[in-house]
C-alpha cells in the first residue's frame, strides 16, 4: 500500500496551487490535497486562523479515512502542518515545508498585511488581481484578502506556534527555504529547524517565494526523501 500524503497550500492561494507537485509524487505516494475554509471557493463559518485549518485537516482526514500521513505545506501550509504535528503528533509521519514564515511579530505581520491591499493589486497588479478573483470564486477575493490580513495580525499578537510547541515535535521535519525568498528569511528558518527535535533545514538554490516559480522536480525529490 501506498504512503499518503496530504499536500496544504499557501494562505490566499488554493490546492491547484499544488496541481504540479501532486502530478510529480503520483508514482510515490496516495496524494491528497484538500482547500482551507475561506480558499478556492469553499466558504469559511467564522474566522479565519491556523487552528481553523488544522481542523480543515482532521476533518479531511476523517472524511478519507486516513488514520496518518505525510505531509507537504507550502508557505502558510507548512505552518498548518506543524500545528497538527505539535497537538496530533499520531496523525503525522512526517514534514516538508516550503517557504513558511515563522517570524510573527507586529512589526513582522503588519509589512505582510500591507502586501494584502486589495486596491493597490488591483491598480499594480490587475493580473494578480484576476487570478486571485478566479481562485476564490463565488467568494469575494477582497474578503479572502481581509480575513488572511486579520489572521496574520493575530499570529503577531502572539497566536503564532510557540517555541515550546515546536520543541514538542517529534517527528521528522524537512524545513524548506529557496535562497531568493524575499518573504521569509533564511535565519528565522535555521532558527525553527534548530528548535526542533528531529528537523533539517534545505536551502533551496535559486528558488524564490512562489510556489509556481520553483523547479517542482527538484522540491518532489526532496519529499521523496523523507519517505
Amino acid at each position: 500500500m501506498m504512503t499518503q500524503i496530504i499536500l496544504l497550500h499557501g494562505a490566499i492561494g488554493s490546492s491547484h496551487q499544488l496541481d504540479s507537485l501532486k502530478e510529480n509524487l503520483t508514482k510515490k505516494f496516495e496524494v491528497h490535497s484538500l482547500n482551507f475554509e475561506g480558499h478556492g471557493g469553499r466558504p469559511i463559518n467564522g474566522s479565519y486562523s491556523i487552528d481553523r485549518f488544522v481542523q480543515n485537516v482532521i476533518d479531511f482526514m476523517a472524511t478519507n479515512q486516513l488514520q496518518t500521513a505525510m505531509f507537504f505545506g507550502y508557505s502558510m501550509g507548512g505552518y498548518v502542518a506543524l500545528k497538527l504535528a505539535a497537538h496530533h503528533p499520531e496523525k503525522v509521519i512526517s514534514i516538508a515545508t516550503l517557504g513558511t514564515k515563522f517570524n510573527w511579530n507586529p512589526e513582522s505581520a503588519a509589512a505582510e498585511v500591507k502586501m494584502l491591499n486589495p486596491l493597490l493589486i488591483e491598480a499594480k497588479i490587475p493580473k494578480f488581481a484576476e487570478q486571485l478573483k478566479a481562485t476564490h470564486a463565488p467568494l469575494d477575493w477582497k474578503e479572502v484578502l481581509k480575513g488572511t490580513a486579520e489572521m496574520m495580525v493575530n499570529l503577531g499578537d502572539g497566536a503564532s506556534l510557540s517555541d515550546d510547541e515546536i520543541r514538542s515535535t517529534q517527528v521528522p521535519v524537512l524545513i524548506g527555504i529557496g535562497d531568493l525568498d524575499q518573504m521569509v528569511s533564511i535565519d528565522e528558518s535555521k532558527r525553527v529547524a534548530d528548535l526542533l527535535p528531529n528537523a533539517s533545514l534545505k536551502i533551496y538554490e535559486g528558488f524564490p517565494h512562489p510556489i509556481d516559480r520553483v523547479d517542482i522536480s527538484i522540491l518532489a525529490n526532496e519529499i521523496k526523501l523523507l519517505l
